[in-house]
């Protein structure tokens, strides 16, 4: 049987939210069988826990932000990302502030941590959302759909109007049982473009963005003095959000996402649809010869 996996020791890092432009401490230590990811504000006076659930997802106008009882945790799409390509169900995730380092602008810093840790095996079956028939949500010609497949494989499709990143690929396909996350999608950085940050600013956000943790364009061209870390980063960064936000059905998904131009409001708004129906997905745990190829560490470990 696959059993549920955490981090063998607590582990400690120190980056700058996105929004707040504030240092923030981010602590990340194991958690028990069946607890998932939570996240605790260790600023506030009761040291607020916040599951990572898709319904406690509050906020997805610039990053995906979760909620309870008042208390947000915001950004925390990069770093789920992470926790699903490393096979990681239980974990607490300790801040002292709202929003999670944005480090690098992709998810190469939280790998690169989390695996510092070392990863556990734990005494209970790891539990898989299994789709049983496709769902789908739309907005205008924005489309996010989840259909049956034995495994996890991703096709997104961009369409950014921008000289940049038309000479890229708009488009990209991920089958985690023949590619990894490490190298096909966990480096891929977030971007943004010049007018949109000075309006952002403006608001009083994007105060800690800069060339470090994200790929900045102006009308015509990529502002950073780096080559893209691979050449269709743009749109393998959004699989690697959308990946982040899937995570928040707080088991990984056996099945097929087929996105174009979603983003986080869609994507949070598929995973409620499919929690709306309980015939739509079954609730699995897989011994591992029979598990999917994409998550089965002895047949194809790629995907961790």
């Amino acid at each position: 049987m696959m059993k549920q996996r955490t981090i063998a020791t607590p582990v400690k890092t120190v980056g700058i939210g996105l929004h707040s432009g504030r240092k923030v401490t981010i602590s990340i230590k194991p958690a028990a069988v069946n607890s998932g990811v939570q996240f605790v504000r260790v600023d506030t006076p009761e040291q607020s826990v916040v599951p990572a659930t898709a319904l406690a997802v509050c906020d997805t106008r610039l990053a995906s932000v979760i909620q309870k009882d008042g208390v947000r945790v915001s950004t925390v799409e990069h770093l789920l990302s992470a926790c699903a390509g490393l096979g990681l169900d239980n974990l607490l995730i300790e801040l002292n502030d709202e929003e999670v380092p944005i480090m690098d602008g992709s998810a190469a810093s939280f790998l690169f941590l989390i695996e510092s840790a070392g990863i556990v095996e734990q005494d209970a079956p790891r539990q898989f959302v299994v789709i049983q028939k496709p769902v789908e949500v739309r907005e205008g010609d924005k489309l996010a759909r989840l259909e049956p497949f034995f495994g996890f494989k991703l096709d997104f499709t961009i369409d950014f109007k921008h000289p940049a990143v038309d000479k890229t690929g708009q488009r990209f396909i991920v089958d985690f049982a023949e590619h990894a996350y490490r190298s096909e999608i966990g480096r891929a950085r977030t971007f943004g473009f010049a007018h949109e940050v000075e309006a952002l600013r403006e608001m009083g956000l994007a105060r800690g963005g800069s060339l470090d943790n994200a790929i900045v364009l102006d009308e015509h061209r990529i502002l950073n003095n780096e080559e893209l870390r691979y050449e269709d980063e743009f749109v393998r960064h959004k699989i690697l959000d959308a990946i982040g936000d899937l995570y928040l059905m707080g088991h990984p998904i056996v099945g097929a996402y087929v996105a174009e131009k979603s983003g986080h409001a869609l994507n949070n708004a598929l995973l409620r649809k499919l929690l709306e129906d309980p015939s739509s997905y079954t609730i699995e745990s897989f011994a591992e010869a029979k598990a999917p190829e994409a998550y089965s560490q002895e047949s194809q470990p790629l995907f961790f």
